[in-house]
């Protein structure tokens, strides 16, 4: 059962080591087994504590999107489904297939192995038109549990190959930038997701002095590594690592961003939940030195998401909209000198959180679409 109390942090009550303090005047996720629920019923109302029932049935609402009654009509790639939540394993799958079916517009690639094993796949969307074009880099699924994120660098694809002879926007878009799209960064732990905890959100590297697996992808980043909103301690979801870049994940996609950083002009990573677009800073308080530019493109991103549904997005630098976290990769991107860097955080803002439904899948990324396409626009145009 999915408890909120009057999306700052999510609790598992059925983890005997699971301690928490939860700050007053905070809202906080809790999770707590069946049959725990009538005793702790009682005990808010005798503590006064306000509290909403999200999800009645936790388990049901994760077997509704890692069960088999849908797997059939995820696996024909043909006609692959882009609404519905596709495993590691039918990703690389279809990556594989467009790598083969839409050679004049896909190249695929790998930037390194995850701590797994595991290939880190990139595909190369984009008309061969010149040998240098400007690019744009895109990165979903920094954070495991977070699967709208992979399911958006799908339909962004999708989109591109399927509008590039029909929409003028599209055509311009894929004649005039490369983009790099990296549908899964954090590999290891999305498998491990659909494989044993719907809620992992770390990497899932071994701590030789700790029993706790995983660092944050997003904390690992060598801008201003470890300094506030991040953990040292092994058994949190913010460890930082043992060092920047300790991360066979980060080091991979780090090098390949250093190596190209003089084509790469914007830098977008896809995240969930919150309704927001972040730009820097995340680790302090500051402005950065090209923010009319920067503050335009989320301006008009999140009016042209607006327009679809009416969802309504916040935006401004992470730090005072969102929170002060350091180590982030989209700092990290700014810092390095990519002009334009910006984190979405998707739908929702928290009723149904990291199980947003399959169903909200095609609303969700279509918004999606117009603002990264109107921040691409933005891109062409010069910005003083």
């Amino acid at each position: 059962m999915n408890y909120r109390l009057v999306p700052a942090l999510q609790v598992d009550l059925w983890q005997p080591s699971s301690t928490f303090h939860i700050v007053e005047g905070t809202v906080t996720d809790v999770r707590v087994p069946q049959n725990t629920s009538r005793s702790l019923l009682p005990f808010l109302q005798q503590a006064n504590i306000q509290y909403t029932i999200l999800i009645s049935d936790l388990q049901k609402a994760i077997e509704n999107q890692t069960g088999l009654k849908s797997y059939r009509n995820r696996r024909s790639l043909p006609g692959y489904n882009y609404e519905v939540y596709h495993s590691l394993e039918e990703i690389q799958d279809w990556m594989y297939h467009l790598n083969k079916s839409h050679s004049d517009l896909v190249h695929m690639f790998s930037v390194g192995k995850s701590y797994e094993g595991r290939p880190l796949f990139v595909l190369k969307l984009g008309k061969r038109a010149r040998p240098y074009k400007k690019a744009v880099w895109i990165d979903c699924g920094i954070h495991a549990r977070e699967w709208i994120g992979p399911a958006f660098c799908q339909w962004f694809v999708k989109e591109a190959l399927q509008t590039y002879q029909t929409d003028p926007t599209m055509r311009r878009m894929l004649t005039q930038l490369y983009f790099y799209i990296m549908p899964v960064f954090n590999v290891d732990g999305y498998h491990f997701s659909w494989t044993n905890d719907r809620f992992w959100r770390k990497t899932r590297s071994k701590n030789s002095r700790f029993p706790c697996h995983g660092v944050d992808a997003n904390r690992n980043w060598k801008v201003k590594w470890c300094d506030e909103g991040a953990s040292f301690h092994p058994c949190d979801d913010t460890y930082c690592g043992p060092y920047p870049e300790s991360e066979p994940e980060v080091k991979a996609v780090a090098h390949f961003l250093r190596k190209h950083r003089k084509q790469i002009k914007a830098y977008l990573s896809f995240h969930a939940y919150a309704q927001m677009l972040l730009y820097p800073y995340s680790y302090k308080y500051a402005t950065i030195p090209n923010f009319s530019c920067v503050e335009s493109a989320a301006y008009n991103a999140v009016n042209a998401l607006q327009s679809a549904y009416g969802v309504r997005y916040r935006y401004g630098p992470a730090s005072s909209t969102l929170y002060v976290s350091s180590g982030s990769s989209m700092d990290w991107a700014y810092k390095n000198g990519i002009p334009y860097a910006f984190a979405f955080e998707l739908r929702d803002t928290g009723h149904f959180g990291f199980l947003l439904p399959e169903t909200l899948i095609k609303p969700t990324c279509t918004e999606t679409m117009l603002a990264v396409k109107n921040i691409t626009l933005h891109l062409l145009k010069k910005c003083h």
